[in-house]
């Protein structure tokens, strides 16, 4: 057979590709020279009234592939009581809060860790530095061993190696992550026979549900005593406004009546109503009447309508032209826009006690959220000034407090086939019928329009899940509601009950 010039040069081309010195040539992965970083300090702080003795181990934990190579390199800061008789059974809580693309900051300087930064509670601004971080009498240390555990792309933590941001930035991704972490920790301090307990806040509860399956889900079972879910939103389909689907008008009313109770624009006869009186009478509008009408659409009575509008006017404090304006579907960005308007304010998303004023009156949506730069001031500087000075940790590297390019990046698909709404619930569900002794505590902040609690409760009432093993919880405050001190003191309480059950 006569062979041409280019498949010559194309038989060449194979041929050497395939030889061992062409093999030989291609460059393989790097390999990661450095170690993980570890600093231990030792402290005491009084808790509950008591002195405990504590030790803090502030580390990287690598992961690896199945070659040995590390793909990515965790942080975390892990607290075990130091003054009592060793117990490889004492319980330790695995802690995260959410974003996607947020550090563990928030639950370990505001309610769990042995120190906690002191920010108004009342609705007011952080306002500047020098901020006050003090020892935390409100602490779990004396009740359960803490780590605190920033996800990849988040606080100090990284990916080494070959490996992307975007190989851990998803929800099986990222659960996935976390869930080797647990199980390194777990093997490294000896600690396999411990109650064990996640705690997440905000998106930190859908991590906690999906590692939760990750860790209870397979033949390598790691069984959990339990989950604290803290603002949680499990099924996303309660949160996200589209068209077709009313869940979120539903959910978030009684988010709404509790604002307008708090803010005063509801009538006299509602504001001698308790708070709880109000929401509650919300509930029932919200489940019945209110939730047919949007189901009913085009097929709802003038009549019917008009009185729809009239008692949603009631639980809004907006008035009707602007409820027949939006067609009695009121979204939390509208809300929190449109309720203070004629006072040329905003109320926070995460916290709407909190009142804020933007460039100018006229938007659909607020600037920024008060709620938001409220307090994060105050817990930016005060958990690097925390690290770097207190626990010692050296590194030059940027700490993120919040990502954004980890949220913009974020893989929102839990199986295989393309969901449009996120629900992790269902794995709750199958953690109870699978471990008889799995419990859940959820913390509710009635001003939370980040995580609307009468959402929380639907989720709840769904999904398989028990609600005998649930301890639902409500606090006059928002998203972050240990930021008031009232809040904060019976939060504690209620947890320290839920550990001891």
């Amino acid at each position: 057979m006569k062979l041409t010039q280019t498949f010559r040069v194309s038989l060449l081309a194979s041929v050497l590709a395939l030889s061992p010195l062409a093999q030989a040539e291609t460059p393989a992965a790097k390999p990661v020279s450095e170690t993980p970083q570890v600093s231990e300090t030792n402290h005491q702080v009084r808790i509950d009234g008591e002195k405990i003795k504590y030790k803090a181990i502030a580390a990287e934990t690598f992961l690896e592939d199945a070659d040995g190579q590390p793909t990515a390199s965790i942080y975390s800061v892990s607290y075990f009581r130091t003054d009592i008789k060793s117990d490889p059974t004492r319980p330790v809580t695995f802690v995260f809060n959410g974003g996607p693309g947020s550090a563990s900051i928030w639950l370990h300087l505001g309610v769990f860790g042995p120190k906690r930064v002191v920010v108004p509670g009342d609705g007011k601004d952080d306002g500047a530095p020098p901020y006050e971080l003090v020892d935390n009498q409100y602490s779990m240390l004396d009740q359960t061993d803490l780590v605190f555990i920033d996800p990849v792309g988040t606080g100090l933590s990284r990916p080494l190696g070959e490996s992307k941001g975007k190989d851990f930035w998803g929800v099986k991704e990222d659960a996935q992550s976390i869930a080797e972490f647990i199980r390194r920790w777990l093997t490294e301090h000896g600690r396999w026979n411990s109650a064990k307990y996640l705690a997440g806040e905000s998106y930190g509860t859908t991590r906690a549900a999906a590692v939760t399956q990750e860790l209870q889900g397979g033949w390598t079972n790691v069984s959990l005593n339990g989950v604290l879910l803290i603002s949680s939103i499990l099924d996303f389909s309660h949160a996200r406004y589209q068209p077709g689907n009313h869940q979120p008008y539903i959910g978030f009313l009684p988010t709404m009546a509790a604002t307008a109770h708090y803010h005063g624009k509801v009538s006299a006869a509602d504001k001698a109503l308790s708070l709880e009186e109000f929401v509650e009478q919300s509930r029932q509008f919200a489940l019945g009447d209110y939730a047919s009408a949007l189901l009913q659409g085009s097929r709802l009575s003038d009549s019917k309508y008009a009185q729809i509008r009239t008692e949603l006017a009631r639980f809004t404090g907006l008035t009707e032209d602007y409820l027949d304006r939006v067609n009695l579907r009121v979204s939390a960005h509208r809300y929190t826009k449109q309720l203070l308007r004629d006072q040329d304010k905003t109320v926070g998303r995460l916290d709407s006690r909190y009142i804020g004023k933007d460039y100018d009156s006229g938007g659909e949506r607020m600037d920024n959220d008060p709620s938001g730069y409220g307090i994060s001031g105050a817990y930016t500087a005060a958990i690097q000034d925390y690290l770097f000075r207190e626990l010692k940790v050296d590194t030059k590297r940027k700490f993120q407090v919040l990502s954004g390019e980890v949220f913009g990046n974020w893989n929102w698909h839990v199986s295989g086939r393309q969901m449009h709404f996120v629900n992790v619930a269902p794995y709750i569900g199958r953690a109870m019928r699978e471990n008889s002794g799995f419990k859940v505590y959820v913390a509710n902040g009635y001003f939370d329009f980040a995580t609307p609690f009468f959402a929380t409760e639907n989720t709840i009432a769904d999904n398989g899940i028990d609600a005998d093993r649930v301890s639902m919880h409500y606090y006059p405050a928002g998203h972050m509601m240990y930021v008031e001190p009232g809040s904060l003191e019976q939060m504690v309480k209620d947890m320290r009950a839920f550990y001891n059950q």
